[in-house]
């Protein structure tokens, strides 16, 4: 999977392509010896809040990897001149245990089978700017559509209002927006829950 330099404001092309275990390495490059937000290793959402709470960075990185190498889908990394520049999280709903008790992801009255999530976007520092969150969010649509979603859903936060890059790893509403997806309950005054459909 690849994507054309259009929305970048920089000379190169954006790479799009699915982790997998032979990409491992360019993922832990990525989120750095930390794991970003803690120790996540976005896991967050892979893992029961239970199951979490109770273990740390090293187990939350066996975690995700133990998930890549079974071959689960986990999400998309974005790749700029030969460097990991961006992940975005995007699998089936029913593969994050937390969504199931999340307020802001609390289903409609429909069956979440064949619904994929868009959990969690980073963008390194050296790269922000260019466009790139909002490809990934579109190569995360198409990719979820092709690998037989039949909804594609995210849990944004309203970016009309300046805030820490930390609280943006949801993506905004306006970016999601963008991309065609449609308002499907405003949870609160910062979040929302969206959805496009297959066509």
């Amino acid at each position: 999977m690849a994507v054309a330099s259009g929305d970048l404001t920089r000379s190169g092309d954006l790479r799009i392509t699915e982790l997998t275990a032979g990409d491992w390495p360019l993922f832990e490059r990525l989120l750095g010896p930390n794991g970003l937000q803690g120790g996540c290793w976005c896991a967050w959402y892979r893992m029961s809040s239970r199951q979490y709470r109770e273990t740390g960075p090293d187990e939350h990185k066996a975690h995700v990897r133990d998930e890549v190498r079974a071959g689960k889908p986990l999400g998309l990394l974005g790749i700029l001149d030969d460097e990991p520049v961006a992940w975005v999280a995007v699998s089936p709903r029913l593969d994050n245990p937390r969504l199931a008790t999340s307020r802001v992801a609390a289903l409609p009255d429909d069956d979440p089978t064949d619904v994929w999530s868009v959990t969690c976007f980073y963008v390194h520092r050296r790269a922000r700017g260019q466009g790139i969150a909002a490809a990934m969010l579109r190569a995360a649509t198409r990719h979820a559509f092709d690998r037989g979603a039949r909804v594609v859903e995210g849990y944004p936060v309203d970016g009309s209002k300046k805030r820490p890059a930390g609280e943006l790893y949801h993506g905004t509403i306006e970016m999601f927006s963008a991309a065609g997806f449609d308002l499907t309950a405003r949870r609160d005054t910062v979040r929302a829950l969206m959805r496009i459909s297959a066509r």
